[in-house]
């Protein structure tokens, strides 16, 4: 207990001694988090709104005259990736239509009768499998015609992929970029002590009691830093959100507070167990060098 009261004391001390460099630490750790946090607040949106339009997307397959429907589902139930298909007849289809423009009786005067074939909505199991329906739909003889969303799936499935190695790339540089700042404080702090540590070492002190004011400072700047990034993230993410929705109002975003509250959660474990590991690398670092006999 005493050497803990002791580690807090002089941690606490390196901060306010050193307390330009541990403010622009604390600093450089918020932006550097929140960057974190942002990346993967993108990456959850995008697969969101990928895996909801996914569920919407489908192909639509219009029968040949003489065609049953009923006869054409198994066969269309068989294609790989394929998850449900509904049979749309021909008077569905014009009342769906009617729905849309109006009042189409005129029209149908002249035609003399329904001029919409029957149809299947073929559901599929995500945005890159779509093509591959399509593909398989042409060799059955009785569909004559094929219509689907093909680029839209195709941007789809190629935005989630680069969205993720974007978001993987941020975190790598990020973090490093986090810890190289943290190293370089606490190794500054050790050298204003360097004097100290090296009498305490000749006197019996074990390398963990030298160490600890110091892991505890990373600790505390480092812990600080994600925790400041955590709020403005949850600060902000919902003002980002109602904007974004009134320029895209027809994507679905993620509007769960619970999420960015545990995404701040593990932002802040993350910020401190990278700042323990900074923290002990630079100690460990200079005292296995004070260590070393003359």
């Amino acid at each position: 207990m005493g050497s803990f009261k002791y580690a807090m004391r002089d941690g606490s001390r390196l901060i306010i001694r050193h307390w330009g460099l541990s403010a622009l630490t604390i600093l450089t750790s918020m932006a550097v988090f929140y960057l974190i946090g942002a990346s993967v607040l993108l990456v959850l949106n995008t697969r969101h709104i990928v895996s909801m339009l996914e569920g919407e997307l489908s192909v639509q397959a219009y029968l040949t005259p003489r065609a049953n429907p009923s006869e054409v589902v198994p066969a269309v139930s068989a294609i790989s990736h394929v998850v449900q298909v509904n049979i749309i007849t021909k008077d569905n289809a014009l009342e769906k239509l009617k729905a849309r423009v109006g009042d189409w009786s005129a029209v149908l005067e002249l035609l003399g009768e329904n001029p919409l074939p029957d149809s299947l909505e073929i559901g599929v199991d995500k945005a890159s499998s779509v093509r591959e329906v399509a593909q398989a739909l042409t060799a059955i003889t009785d569909i004559s015609d094929i219509v689907y969303a093909g680029r839209l799936a195709e941007k789809l499935s190629q935005f989630s992929h680069f969205a993720g190695q974007f978001s993987i790339a941020i975190l790598i540089v990020a973090i490093t970029a986090s810890a190289v700042v943290l190293f370089n404080t606490i190794r500054i702090a050790v050298y204003s002590k360097e004097e100290e540590i090296g009498i305490m070492l000749m006197v019996g002190a074990t390398p963990t009691f030298v160490a600890m004011p110091f892991v505890l400072q990373g600790i505390i700047l480092g812990g600080l830093g994600s925790f400041g990034a955590s709020s403005l993230l949850a600060f902000s993410y919902k003002g980002i959100i109602a904007r974004l929705k009134d320029i895209l109002p027809f994507l679905p975003f993620l509007e769960d507070g619970v999420v960015v509250m545990e995404l701040g959660i593990i932002l802040v474990g993350a910020g401190a167990t990278v700042s323990l590991i900074a923290s002990l690398v630079a100690v460990e670092t200079f005292t296995k060098r004070a260590m070393k006999p003359l």
